[in-house]
């Protein structure tokens, strides 16, 4: 079955679809099986709208903070390995994201108000 047409709302061929379905119509589809000698019409609609945001995707060069319990030495060790500095201030790690990325400590990642700023120490 091939697609001819892809028609947006208010193209020829899409009133009585926009007066079926309203604001929610966003694409009419027709559909042919020359085979079987038919045709589709078939539409999309938006099933549901809500407020959404994008997760921050973070760059190796971002500066976060990573919470570590004071018992867990041996995650302690690794950030140390891995070029991390404890802040005493916030109680948190601070280390470049590049060097957690793919590991277990990049779970570990929490928001302050430096993350993710490049050289901020």
């Amino acid at each position: 079955m091939k697609s001819r047409l892809n028609l947006k709302p208010g193209q020829k061929g899409t009133k009585h679809l926009v007066e079926k379905y309203g604001t929610s119509l966003l694409y009419v589809r027709y559909r042919y099986d020359e085979d079987k000698g038919i045709r589709q019409t078939t539409v999309e609609l938006v099933e549901e709208e809500v407020t959404w945001r994008p997760r921050k995707r973070r760059r190796d060069d971002d500066l976060v903070s990573v919470m570590v319990a004071f018992e867990e030495v041996a995650l302690r060790e690794q950030l140390k390995g891995l070029g991390g500095r404890w802040d005493p201030e916030r109680k948190v790690w601070r280390i470049l994201y590049g060097a957690i990325r793919g590991t277990g400590l990049a779970k570990r990642v929490v928001w302050d108000g430096n993350a993710g700023q490049p050289g901020k120490k």
